[in-house]
């Protein structure tokens, strides 16, 4: 599933991060930048990472100053080490400073996760195990952090509860209390949500022979050691269709080819959205 970002959705979220910041109320560039003085901005990376949300640094700028010239010198998804020029800025030098916060923190969070991601992207290389992102992710922020994530090279399942059927041990518990299992969960799935694919989280084999036979096209193994999944692969390799297998929880940089190489499809791990440190990027200005 391909994320896109909406202009729509980046200049809201920029609008409100503008405003936040109080940006046409500046107090310190009002004081001391004439109105009508011009500069030039580049920005700048200070670490070697990935690169994304240029779209959200470029409307920071032209919301402020719609007259901005802006020339990126990178695309999402470009490796860059340090020193190199992300993109440039020309206009109203007020403008630059006013904007140049929220420009940046739009741009060196995403980059931070386009970054963690690319990491782990590479870990995985060689395996056929691919990595996808979670819902784990800054409220607003959903398809911007995704977005990210994919620049780095993770997919995604699903970008919220609608997208796909997802049949967790909280709901396994739920159906469990009128005598339901695994089979009966997943025919109610299918019956009421016809079209969607349908993963069921297991923590065991036992649970994982179940939901196999009960049809289920994927299967989440939850909180399993590597040990514990080469078991399911096995199993799972015999079925005509085969389904596809996913490792979560808990997974780390450190864990990550190892999961993979015990035979999964897929690795999928929080913390490329929600612990990502973001990418060290300035914004260098002159007067012009």
């Amino acid at each position: 599933m391909a994320i896109a970002l909406d202009a729509n959705l980046v200049d809201r979220l920029v609008r409100e991060a503008l405003a936040e910041d109080r940006a046409h109320d500046d107090a310190t560039t009002s004081a001391l930048v004439p109105p009508g003085q011009r500069g030039r901005g580049a920005i700048i990376a200070r670490a070697p990472g990935v690169i994304a949300g240029l779209a959200f640094a470029r409307s920071a700028f032209l919301q402020i100053d719609a007259d901005a010239a802006w020339q990126p010198s990178t695309a999402d998804g470009d490796s860059v080490s340090r020193g190199d020029t992300v993109a440039t800025v020309e206009g109203s030098l007020g403008a630059l400073l006013r904007a140049e916060r929220t420009a940046l923190n739009f741009l060196t969070h995403l980059s931070g996760i386009a970054t963690a991601t690319a990491a782990v992207i590479r870990l995985l290389d060689g395996t056929g195990c691919r990595l996808r992102d979670t819902r784990k992710t800054i409220p607003g922020l959903r398809l911007a952090e995704k977005y990210a994530a994919q620049a780095g090279g993770a997919e995604t399942f699903r970008t919220d509860l609608a997208d796909a059927v997802m049949i967790k041990d909280n709901h396994l518990a739920a159906v469990r209390t009128r005598g339901l299992g695994i089979v009966d969960a997943v025919r109610l799935a299918r019956e009421t949500n016809p079209g969607l694919r349908i993963e069921v989280e297991v923590t065991s084999l036992d649970e994982a022979r179940e939901a196999i036979e009960s049809g289920a096209g994927e299967l989440l193994l939850d909180n399993m050691t590597p040990a514990e999944v080469r078991p399911i692969v096995e199993f799972a390799a015999n079925r005509d269709p085969r389904p596809l297998l996913e490792a979560s929880g808990g997974i780390t940089a450190v864990h990550a080819r190892e999961y993979a190489e015990a035979g999964v499809d897929f690795i999928s791990i929080g913390a490329i959205t929600h612990s990502a440190p973001a990418l060290d990027l300035s914004l260098n200005t002159a007067a012009t």
